[in-house]
């Protein structure tokens, strides 16, 4: 297979690339330690996506780092998740915004603390005019949660007179989802062997490519990552057309 340098050059990579970081607690549990440290283990992993995407020029990079179900784990284990997100939001941000990174989060701020909600609003504020990758971490989000909350924007506008019930399409429901300014990822990453999408962008996922691996999320390197990119390279995207109308294209 090419290199990801060579699909960079070949114009063969994904815009946006969205990753479910799954097995953390497998991978803590596998070394007879605590699931918190699986949950540090993988902030590793994020770095090298983070680093990869904006080495090859990948425009958007969206990790599912909460889900709103997760809300039912232990109150213990959501404590812990919370405060490592915190310290690795004030610990990294600097370096982030430094690379010229736009920092983003998604998800129902309401259910956070009113703590972590400002340090998200802090990030994105720093961030907001930088022009390299865009970093978009979905935290408290669920793709339900997200079609509802654009049913209800369009709902408001309706009432207000600003939008008609016929007037609504495909295009101005995208525009009130939480990714709406955003292409749709191209490449959808899996990590630790489950294949499903676990209510994650529900509808910005209908057309693209989905890459599973058994590698759990804290063991995901940079070969790893190279080999989606390869894989998706390979794969012919047709949108409902057939082969023989691409090609005669």
């Amino acid at each position: 297979m090419a290199s990801s340098a060579s699909l960079a050059e070949s114009g063969s990579l994904p815009r946006h690339v969205a990753i479910i970081m799954d097995g953390n607690g497998r991978w803590a549990q596998a070394r007879g330690l605590p699931r918190p440290a699986g949950h540090k283990a993988g902030i590793r992993p994020v770095r090298v996506a983070l680093e990869a995407c904006g080495e090859l020029g990948i425009e958007a990079l969206t990790l599912f780092a909460f889900s709103s179900e997760n809300w039912r784990r232990p109150a213990e284990e959501i404590g812990m998740l919370m405060e490592l997100f915190l310290e690795s939001l004030e610990r990294e941000v600097e370096e982030i915004h430094g690379k010229g990174v736009r920092l983003r989060f998604i998800g129902d701020r309401h259910t956070l603390s009113v703590r972590l909600q400002t340090k998200l609003n802090e990030a994105e504020g720093l961030t907001r005019d930088n022009s390299g990758l865009t970093l978009v971490i979905a935290v408290g989000y669920g793709g339900r949660w997200d079609l509802v909350q654009a049913a209800r924007a369009l709902a408001r506008r309706c009432q207000s007179g600003g939008l008609t019930a016929d007037a609504i399409d495909e295009a101005t429901l995208q525009t009130e989802l939480a990714l709406g300014d955003l292409p749709d990822p191209d490449l959808f990453i899996r990590t630790g062997g489950e294949q499903r999408i676990s209510n994650f962008l529900l509808w910005n996922l209908a057309y693209t490519e989905l890459y599973f691996c058994e590698v759990l999320w804290p063991d995901f390197a940079r070969h790893d990552f190279d080999l989606a990119l390869q894989t998706f390279a390979a794969r012919q995207r047709r949108f409902g057309m057939t082969a023989a109308q691409l090609g005669a294209g």
